[in-house]
């Protein structure tokens, strides 16, 4: 029902296009429900950790080894996926994320073992992942209308990660945290079936290689990705904790709700941006949007700062939404403009996430830091300050699609 669903929408808009209309709804479904597994399930990981007696420096040094390990797996992951395809790959990212979230599900029978193993299998499957994704929807999106695209894709997603948090939420307060861990790889293995009916346009038996790779077009723009990463880990596991240590300090298993509710309040801002934002790109007005939503992004992060109550919170949430769309849409539609005419598309995207996973580890890295130095409340604001400064970094990527 949601296929036909899906196909009814594109092919009235897309007529033209060249990908057949169900690849891209298979593609919508199928990272819909592992949006939805993710949300339910490692959304709450680093609550569940701390509220199960880890300290914070714990738990940003976990998350620093997972992007530390991904950041070394990608060049592996993309040789690999070279050889077997996208829906291969896929399929075997969501397979790996189920023990992942099994076995934090069984933490506390298991305690560091279960966190080494999920560490592990998030890492693999969170890289193989990445480039999969952004390999197809490179390539199925329209080249003259992949603005609206990716922001009717964005809409999709916020829709998933609107009603999953509430739904993990409820589940954890009523049942327990690990309960949801369970649920989430319950839908992970659902998210496959797609890829299995899918009729794959995949990139198959191609070699990365550095010769002839259009380093001077695509330099920039990796590099800022890594700005993309900090910002990641800002927004969800440092505010999270943030919002769960100080904000609602006594909330309890409650928090989980909180959070979810918190992470879903912002689905209207988030729908109406995706659409207005998609038809900005499509004008060839991207590069403004990205220049005003990397500015936006960092007053957003220096809000953070003096956010006290759960009013401040929300607001906080809706204007990162706001910023961040801007910022993600208009960096996204450059990076499948490069990966179209570098002749080196599995490659570039390789580079693209390696360098927002490495990213990622310096926040994690600088979120240690601020916590050994200054410790409570102050390490987290400190650590916002910074990262105000580094998502000024993503203004530095010059996609040549917004210099024609």
């Amino acid at each position: 029902m949601i296929r036909s669903f899906l196909y009814r929408i594109l092919e009235r808009r897309h007529f033209w296009r060249r990908a057949t209309f169900s690849e891209v709804a298979d593609l919508y479904i199928s990272r819909s429900l592992r949006l939805a597994a993710i949300n339910i399930g490692a959304g709450f990981t680093s609550i569940y950790l701390y509220k199960s007696g880890y300290s914070i420096v714990f738990i940003m040094a976990l998350w620093a080894a997972v992007q530390f390990g991904k950041t070394l797996i990608t060049p592996l992951a993309g040789i690999f996926l070279a050889r077997i395809g996208t829906a291969r790959g896929t399929l075997i990212s969501n397979i790996l994320y189920i023990p992942a979230m099994l076995a934090i599900g069984f933490m506390p029978e298991l305690g560091m073992t279960a966190i080494i193993i999920f560490a592990i299998f998030m890492a693999v499957s969170g890289t193989i992942y990445e480039i999969c994704y952004l390999v197809d929807f490179s390539i199925v999106k329209n080249p003259q209308h992949a603005g609206k695209e990716i922001g009717f894709m964005n809409i999709v997603e916020k829709l998933t990660i609107t009603i999953s948090p509430v739904l993990g939420g409820f589940i954890a307060l009523l049942f327990g945290a690990q309960v949801i861990m369970w649920l989430a790889s319950i839908l992970f293995a659902f998210s496959t079936i797609p890829l299995l009916i899918i009729n794959k346009k995949a990139e198959k038996r191609q070699r990365l290689t550095i010769h002839g790779f259009p380093w001077h077009m695509a330099a920039s723009s990796i590099l800022a990705k890594s700005a993309v990463g900090f910002d990641i880990i800002t927004t969800s596991v440092a505010w999270g904790l943030f919002v769960a240590i100080f904000i609602f300090p006594n909330s309890g298993n409650d928090i989980y709700v909180i959070i979810g509710v918190l992470s879903s309040i912002t689905i209207i801002v988030a729908m109406v941006a995706s659409i207005m934002y998609g038809k900005i790109i499509d004008k060839n007005r991207g590069g403004n949007l990205l220049k005003i939503g990397v500015i936006s992004n960092s007053l957003v992060h220096l809000s953070r700062i003096f956010a006290t109550t759960p009013f401040d919170s929300v607001g906080v949430n809706v204007l990162n939404e706001t910023a961040t769309t801007a910022q993600n849409m208009a960096f996204l539609r450059g990076i499948f403009d490069i990966a179209d005419v570098s002749g080196h598309r599995v490659m570039y995207l390789v580079c693209i996430v390696a360098m927002n996973s490495f990213g990622a580890m310096l926040a994690c890295i600088a979120m240690i830091i601020c916590e050994v130095c200054f410790g409570g409340i102050g390490a987290f604001r400190i650590f916002f300050a910074i990262s105000a400064l580094v998502i000024l970094g993503v203004g530095t990527a010059r996609f040549p699609l917004y210099r024609r």
